[in-house]
């Protein structure tokens, strides 16, 4: 039995299939459903968890080269919220692009991971190094 770091087991069996160059998708509770790849929902309610919260846990063992979100997100999100986002993913190449060409991205994905963050436009997409 796992005592620490990751337990949920779909969240697990998708960062075993992350290969060099593979993307996953991080987003909030808003984001479409995408019926040919593998959405592990983690939602409860409203904030829980948060992307963040999933980032911060996948960080340690994930290699991040690079990651896209939304431009709308800086649109619709105060300086803290950007400046907490631009923290957590440190060090790691951020691309901001049209919702609708970040929305393109997401079919060739290896998995999502659907969160309960309420966050507007809080999705990401992460690419393995």
């Amino acid at each position: 039995m796992l005592k620490t770091g990751i337990l949920n087991p779909g969240i697990l069996s998708l960062l075993a299939r992350v290969r060099h160059t593979n993307t996953l998708v991080i987003a909030d509770r808003g984001f479409p459903f995408w019926p040919t790849i593998e959405t592990v929902d983690i939602s409860l309610v409203d904030d829980t968890p948060k992307v963040l919260d999933v980032l911060r846990a996948i960080r340690p063992n994930f290699v991040i080269g690079r990651a896209w979100m939304a431009e709308e997100f800086k649109r619709e999100n105060g300086q803290a919220v950007q400046e907490e986002f631009l923290k957590a993913l440190e060090g790691v190449p951020v691309t901001f692009e049209p919702h609708t060409a970040f929305k393109q991205r997401v079919p060739n994905a290896i998995g999502l991971i659907r969160t309960g963050d309420t966050i507007q436009y809080a999705n990401m997409i992460l690419e393995s190094a």
